[in-house]
């Protein structure tokens, strides 16, 4: 086939692209804007455009298809011109469905925890030596890309998200894949920036659940009670289901034991959240005909993925991680998870909120008392968001102070700031959470950890 790609340089369709090439596709793509590591990677496949932004000579009547990447607008002007012509136009979760069409689809869905669910599944089925195709949203430990597409393999596991299609299609991405098998996590509207009507937002899952294939199989977290609603109000769909919950565990000198019939199991990971996502991974991996003894002599060395309560540095007194959190649901869940892990110490959370959506004054109360937990909490904004939400400028702290309802809170605005607070702390019996859905102004994590801690 011959295919072409607007906005190649996104993270899946970059992907997309390498893979569909190495398969012996002709494949084209253009971008005003490609950041590493796509860059890279697309110049060592020779597939990197010759230059940037759009050109409607790339659009010519020999091409098969053409995938649309979410950062095309709808008057993309090659995108007009293939409307033009009537070139199959697919967004790229369409796209990956028409390749699929004859595997065994397991899609992992919900507000949160797909990412880290899709990769302990991919960390089993690897070491038992599985044969798998996937598709997942972050780069994990052991595998080159965020896709594998291959004739061969039976089996294909998708992370599947709410979020439109593209820029001409509003539908769920999720609504494409038809599964024979899928996930759903759990429901949190939390996130502003997917559909603004919470109602509707809960109908895009009751949405994705009449997709699954008939006698297909809904696995579901039970301890969900919104996740738990819907799936009543779509008993009509003729499909097995199957609930899973938070396992029993204990916490012994900072290692978490899932407890197993006559055995406990230690783990690398920790928090309430993580042990539930386990129970769903194994729930999936039992489907897929993964025996008990298999999946959790596997799921032992299992580590977080990279940003997902991932340890960044310690010393004898105290550890600093960092987490890809920023919704109110994720930053209570982090600091539970760390607390628990680490009862005796004392916690200094810093979240930084950036996104339009977080920063949103109506969406700002959806952190009412969220860092309750922690001792010590910190809300960092950078410069750009500021500027983007100019409706915080003023005093910042008297805005959020009442939103987050913490004595012991502070607001940071400039990243030196930041360093000279994690410098000047008395750090001594605390321990560290850096949350972000981005890179704190592009400052070393490392760095930072390690004036916290006195190292340098």
């Amino acid at each position: 086939m011959r295919i072409h790609f607007i906005a190649i340089g996104g993270s899946v369709m970059h992907n997309l692209a390498i893979s569909l090439a190495e398969q012996g596709h002709q494949v084209t793509g253009s971008d005003d804007q490609i950041l590493e590591p796509s860059r890279s990677r697309l110049a060592d496949a020779n597939l990197l455009p010759p230059s940037l932004g759009w050109d409607t000579d790339r659009i010519t009547e020999d091409l098969d298809a053409v995938i649309l990447g979410m950062h095309a607008e709808a008057d993309n002007p090659e995108l007009l011109r293939a409307q033009e012509l009537k070139i199959k136009i697919y967004s790229f979760p369409e796209f990956v469905y028409q390749q699929s069409l004859t595997k065994n689809r397991v899609v992992i869905a919900g507000t949160y925890g797909k990412t880290t669910i899709m990769s302990m599944i991919m960390h089993v089925l690897k070491k038992l030596n599985r044969d798998f195709d996937y598709l997942v949203g972050a780069h994990l430990e052991g595998f080159d890309s965020l896709i594998k597409l291959t004739p061969s393999a039976e089996l294909i596991l998708i992370e599947g998200d709410e979020y439109f299609a593209s820029s001409i299609d509003n539908r769920s991405k999720f609504l494409f894949y038809n599964p024979n098998i899928a996930l759903i996590s759990g429901v949190e509207w939390d996130n502003f920036r997917t559909i603004i009507s919470e109602e509707d937002y809960y109908k895009q899952f009751e949405s994705f659940i009449s997709t699954i294939v008939p006698k297909g199989t809904l696995i579901y977290n039970k301890d969900n009670a919104k996740l738990k609603k819907i799936v009543e109000q779509t008993s009509d769909c003729k499909i097995n289901r199957h609930g899973y919950k938070l396992p029993e565990y204990t916490i012994n000198k900072g290692v978490t034991y899932l407890h197993l019939n006559n055995e406990d199991v230690p783990l690398k990971v920790f928090g309430k959240h993580n042990l539930s996502n386990i129970a769903g991974a194994y729930t999936v991996c039992e489907w897929l005909g993964v025996t008990r003894e298999e999946f959790y002599q596997s799921i032992k060395d299992f580590k977080s993925s990279i940003r997902y309560l991932e340890l960044v540095a310690s010393n004898s007194r105290s550890v600093v991680y960092q987490d890809f959190a920023h919704t109110p649901s994720k930053l209570k869940s982090s600091i539970h998870a760390v607390k628990e892990q680490f009862p005796n110490q004392a916690l200094v959370t810093i979240i930084e909120l950036n996104a339009y959506e977080s920063l949103n004054e109506d969406f700002l109360q959806q952190y009412q008392n969220s860092m309750t937990e922690s001792d010590f909490a910190v809300v960092f904004i950078g410069a750009n968001a500021l500027k983007e939400n100019n409706k915080l400028l003023g005093n910042i702290t008297e805005k959020l102070q009442p939103i987050f309802n913490h004595e012991a809170f502070k607001v940071i605005t400039d990243v030196n700031e930041l360093e000279k607070f994690l410098e000047g702390f008395k750090s001594n019996g605390y321990n560290l959470l850096f949350m972000s859905s981005s890179n704190y102004s592009g400052v070393n994590m490392v760095s930072f950890a390690d004036k916290f801690l006195k190292i340098i």
